[in-house]
């Protein structure tokens, strides 16, 4: 550091100018990094401005996709609820079925061994299916309504009764 009582007392010309000299750069190297320090100021508050508008952006952004997160997972929720429910509905139907086909397997089980234990034979029954089917219009649309009511792929259908219904039902058509 420099002792400023003992320049002041100093009786030298040579070095006051020397003194001096140094005072005016030292002063000028100052300035210089004033200004400099003035300079990276400004530009650090236009970045901190520039960056406060990229954070506002970004945070307006970010509220935006959290507000369509959270409606997409409340659509997801309803979506997820519906699907559950119909899922719960089917296996509601499904078990309904499965009580009906049981149900219809123990009738048919029952009628088949009523019908034995009734030693009535299919062509007896036959018969009496096709009674008072004389003309061909009434003996068509009994065929038709016993061919709906007793095909196999039906739940009471019967693969050899409806054979025997067919062989009925041709050789009425030849009679009339």
């Amino acid at each position: 550091m420099i002792d400023w009582e003992e320049v002041s007392k100093t009786e030298n010309v040579d070095e006051l100018k020397s003194f001096k000299v140094w005072l005016f750069r030292e002063n000028m190297r100052l300035e210089n990094e004033r200004k400099e320090l003035n300079l990276l100021q400004d530009k650090l508050l236009k970045e901190r401005v520039i960056f406060r508008d990229e954070m506002d952006a970004l945070n307006r952004r970010s509220l935006i996709e959290r507000k369509k997160l959270k409606e997409e997972n409340v659509f997801f929720d309803k979506k997820m609820a519906i699907l559950q429910d119909g899922f719960r509905m089917l296996d509601e139907d499904r078990k309904k079925l499965e009580r009906e086909k049981q149900k219809v397997k123990s009738d048919r089980l029952y009628l088949e061994e009523k019908s034995r234990r009734d030693d009535v034979p299919l062509n007896k029954l036959v018969e009496v299916l096709f009674r008072n089917a004389n003309n061909p219009m009434t003996l068509r649309k009994r065929y038709k309504e016993l061919v709906k009511i007793f095909h196999p792929d039906n739940m009471c259908g019967d693969e050899e009764l409806l054979q025997l219904i067919n062989k009925e039902f041709l050789h009425r058509r030849e009679k009339i």
